[in-house]
């Protein structure tokens, strides 16, 4: 199992763990996100290593084959002198250093295979990644969208269950009594004052009986 698929079990557990436990949504989110990154930097490392040691093999099978060209050279050399059984040792070495460097630049070539499929699964957890980013904003935004909501909601609750909200409900109904019995007393002040108006004015009956009996008496003296 690559290191790859075993961070991606761990991140899985750590997720089923806190959803478990019913965590914070955004706790959550945060938390995948980390061990999203954590995993990318292991493996990563890992990735980078794979590669270093790819090319330490490809420089060690370079070292072989530079070893095949001296043995022969130097089998040449033993043969141009007459020293033939030196010459078949040289060539023996230089195959054994050939045999050495197929062999390396064999495991480098599937070892870059390997490689080359992980740098994909790196590109694609990285974009993972990105991706995770933008929708932990977007649903931390969204989640605290709600719990504002939320606030505002049991505050609007609280306020019209509170006694303040009677007392003002109490308060605004003793001013409108007030207010009744002000236009009542204005109502009644203006029907006194209109009986006033009444009261003040002369009866042409009265004056006329009043001036007769003025003249009675006056006749009578």
């Amino acid at each position: 199992m690559s290191l790859l698929d075993r961070m991606s079990r761990l991140i899985r557990a750590n997720l089923n763990d806190l959803l478990r436990r019913a965590e914070d949504p955004e706790k959550v989110l945060r938390q995948a996100l980390e061990d999203m990154k954590s995993a990318y930097r292991s493996a990563k490392s890992e990735v980078a290593g794979v590669m270093a040691e790819v090319r330490g093999m490809q420089r060690e099978a370079a070292g072989y084959l530079e070893m095949e060209t001296v043995w022969r050279d130097k089998a040449k050399r033993a043969l141009a002198e007459g020293q033939e059984e030196l010459a078949r040792e040289a060539l023996k070495r230089a195959r054994q250093a050939r045999a050495l460097a197929d062999d390396l630049n064999a495991q480098a070539q599937e070892q870059e295979q390997i490689t080359a499929r992980l740098r994909q699964r790196l590109a694609a957890l990285e974009a993972k990644i990105t991706e995770a980013r933008a929708q932990l904003k977007q649903l931390s935004a969204r989640q605290k969208s709600v719990q504002a909501a939320e606030s505002v909601r049991r505050v609007s609750a609280n306020l019209e269950a509170h006694p303040a909200a009677e007392a003002f409900a109490e308060m605004a109904e003793r001013v409108a009594q007030m207010e009744d019995r002000h236009q009542a007393l204005l109502e009644l002040d203006g029907e006194d004052e209109l009986a006033s108006q009444l009261e003040a004015l002369a009866d042409p009956a009265v004056e006329a009986e009043l001036e007769e009996l003025k003249r009675e008496l006056e006749a009578s003296s």
